[in-house]
């Protein structure tokens, strides 16, 4: 399956694992959907674009990830057993190994992530972009001291 089918596939997935996570909150449910679509396309229209799920995968593989920080909701593929943004968990516990797709984050959550990052050394972060902005100076700095760390 490729692009749009592979796409609509996730998000029909998707919808029934968080309708079974949010069984008893199904209007809270609705309401974050459509704040964090919202805030997905305020991103998407800045140029951002969501990893694919084999991308996510890949990246799960090389720490054992466990949870999964990232932009929305509905974009968290349920092959984690937790995942959320910030202080808004979408589902499991905040702890563990985890993958951090670095763009999709607020400039807050990027700071809070790098307070997380000098105290912990399991983590991966996923960032594509390879412009020279404050937040990606901020994650370059994270894995000098992180691999610093680990080589120890």
């Amino acid at each position: 399956m490729h692009g749009a089918a592979q796409s609509v596939d996730n998000c029909e997935q998707q919808l029934d694992f968080l309708r079974k996570r949010w069984l008893d909150r199904e209007q809270e449910l609705i309401t974050v959907n459509q704040e964090e679509t919202k805030r997905t396309e305020e991103k998407q229209e800045a140029g951002y674009r969501s990893p694919l799920w084999s991308i996510l995968r890949a990246l799960q593989k090389i720490n054992k990830a466990k949870r999964l920080e990232r932009e929305a909701v509905l974009l968290a593929p349920p092959f984690f057993q937790s995942a959320g943004r910030g202080d808004l968990k979408f589902w499991g516990e905040d702890d563990g190994p985890t993958v951090v797709v670095w763009e999709s984050l607020s400039e807050s959550g990027q700071e809070q992530w790098s307070k997380k990052m000098h105290k912990s050394k399991d983590w991966v972060a996923w960032c594509r972009s390879r412009k020279k902005t404050k937040s990606n100076a901020r994650l370059k700095s994270m894995e000098k001291k992180s691999s610093h760390n680990r080589s120890k």
